[in-house]
């Protein structure tokens, strides 16, 4: 969201974080003033949250702003990270004909919402196969970061929902900008910031909570030993990448 934190001039962005805590319940995190969505900016909002003591999440779920990925990357190599699907949906209307995009929406909500990665592959290639010729900037868009358009498959049934997207954050918004749109201009960073802390934060407290089954919970506990497990093997990969070759070849 981009407020106006400071009378007279342009509004700036505001980082804002949710999460669900291991007992199931949903909590604000976050709330920070930044000059722009860039990787420095992004990096040091989650570093603050490492700070006072964030592990690493399951899974974090994002926009497509490539500061925020990047930052992402960065500060929780161990996570998984999810495209917001309800930004990418948006990203793909403006380039699919109104004629077209029923069927293609139809076909790529079924990709997404797939009953696992495998089968959501499978779907992708369909949908690949078919439109690749007639929309080409639409496939190019439905194949960019597919992967992480995908992650959230990775956790049960039960809690796609709730991280499929950045929704409730941006439902939470609409309380913030309720609050400050009777304001003419803003009077400073720090009460502007106060005002919408309070105003999340009580929106928050109506937020409902997860149910975590015994099977569930083993399901995530195997989640985290796969991340675990390809964060290693990237982890070697890499160390490989940049030994030094020696060739075996005797000099003279």
């Amino acid at each position: 969201m981009a407020p106006v934190l400071r009378a007279g001039q342009a509004r700036e962005p505001v980082l804002a974080a949710w999460g669900i805590g291991e007992e199931g319940g949903k909590v604000l995190l976050h709330l920070m003033a930044g000059s722009k969505e860039d990787t420095e900016t992004v990096r040091a909002f989650f570093q603050d949250m490492r700070g006072r003591g964030l592990g690493d999440p399951l899974i974090v779920v994002s926009d497509g702003a490539p500061g925020i990925i990047r930052a992402i990357e960065e500060c929780f190599p161990r996570s998984a990270r999810q495209r917001c699907l309800a930004h990418r949906m948006r990203n793909l209307a403006v380039k699919v004909p109104t004629d077209l995009w029923p069927e293609f929406k139809a076909r790529a909500t079924a990709c997404y919402q797939a009953p696992s990665r495998a089968i959501a592959r499978d779907l992708a290639n369909g949908i690949r196969a078919d439109y690749a010729s007639v929309l080409p900037s639409a496939i190019a868009c439905f194949e960019g970061d597919f992967e992480a358009c995908i992650a959230y498959l990775r956790l049960p049934v039960t809690h796609r929902r709730a991280t499929r997207t950045t929704n409730l954050l941006e439902r939470l918004f609409v309380e913030e900008r309720r609050r400050l749109k009777i304001i003419p201009n803003g009077f400073g960073e720090k009460p502007v910031l106060k005002l919408m802390f309070g105003a999340l934060i009580r929106a928050a407290e109506r937020w409902r909570g997860l149910r975590f089954t015994e099977f569930e919970l083993r399901q995530i506990a195997a989640v985290r030993k796969d991340l675990d497990t390809e964060y290693e093997a990237s982890m070697t990969r890499s160390d490989r990448r940049s030994q030094p070759r020696f060739s075996s070849t005797p000099h003279p």
